[in-house]
């Protein structure tokens, strides 16, 4: 891993240059940020779940339609991946009152919302990643009218999808955070969904007991973060259900593919 380039390294997850010219290597750390990283932990197996559970939900969503930057999974914790120009906007789909929309209006945590509601965050960590209206997005140049649009449109479509393909294991999809980026080919870019999807950039409660599976156990310091995913990555099917909940690590079931966060 020393050998190869590194391109980019987040809270999450370090990029490096790919084994051929327009792909990079997604790799998934165990790290456990909130608060802007204010709040730091290293967590044993994490990155081996969301690697996993990211996979299984991008493949879903290649599917039914919907354009990603995802390749192939190569190991435990490595993606081989489309290189994209991001777009410094992250996209916040909400179904149930939680976080800082509850706090902000006053909501009670767990209230249907009227209707799917779409937010967007400027990324930039500097400034706490600001909430942005379509004007400052369109007006800064962020993003075009066109491609601010079908990223929309796609938000909404992986919501659907998603909301059902949670509800099926028993699990409400509260909200998620998720980025996209132009892809460019030939002489087209195509705007796609990059970056992850898992329980750290979505809210996951169960529908019976309303128990909290994603990263908001860290957050609210309610312990059992690693329980909590692989719960997750059971239910999707992922996990070796036979295999106890340790810090060691997950079991996972292999991958139909060869190997080698909403405020």
């Amino acid at each position: 891993m020393n050998r190869r380039r590194r391109i980019y390294e987040g809270k999450a997850k370090v990029l490096y240059e790919g084994p051929e010219p327009g792909t990079l290597i997604q790799h998934f750390k165990d790290d456990a940020t909130a608060f802007n990283a204010k709040k730091h932990a290293v967590i044993e197996g994490k990155g081996v779940l969301n690697n996993r559970i990211s996979e299984f939900l991008f493949e879903r969503l290649e599917e039914i339609g919907v354009p990603t930057h995802f390749i192939k999974t190569l190991n435990m914790r490595e993606q081989l991946v489309r290189e994209v120009e991001i777009i410094p906007i992250e996209v916040v789909v909400r179904n149930v009152a939680a976080g800082s929309l509850a706090t902000k209006l006053g909501l009670e945590e767990g209230m249907q919302l009227p209707r799917s509601i779409i937010e967007f965050y400027y990324k930039a960590d500097e400034l706490n990643d600001p909430m942005v209206s379509e004007e400052h997005i369109t007006a800064f140049g962020w993003a075009t009218p066109q491609e601010l649009d079908e990223m929309m449109q796609l938000a909404i479509r992986i919501n659907d999808f998603m909301v059902g393909l949670f509800l099926g294991i028993g699990i409400k999809l509260v909200d998620f955070k998720i980025e996209f980026g132009r892809h460019y080919e030939n002489d087209h870019v195509n705007i796609i969904l990059a970056d992850e999807i898992s329980p750290d950039s979505c809210r996951l409660w169960d529908t019976q007991t309303s128990d909290k599976l994603d990263k908001d156990r860290f957050r609210q310091d309610l312990g059992g973060l690693l329980e909590a995913y692989q719960e997750v990555a059971r239910r999707l099917g992922v996990l070796n259900q036979n295999r106890p909940a340790t810090g060691a690590g997950p079991v996972l079931v292999a991958s139909n593919n060869p190997t080698g966060s909403p405020s």
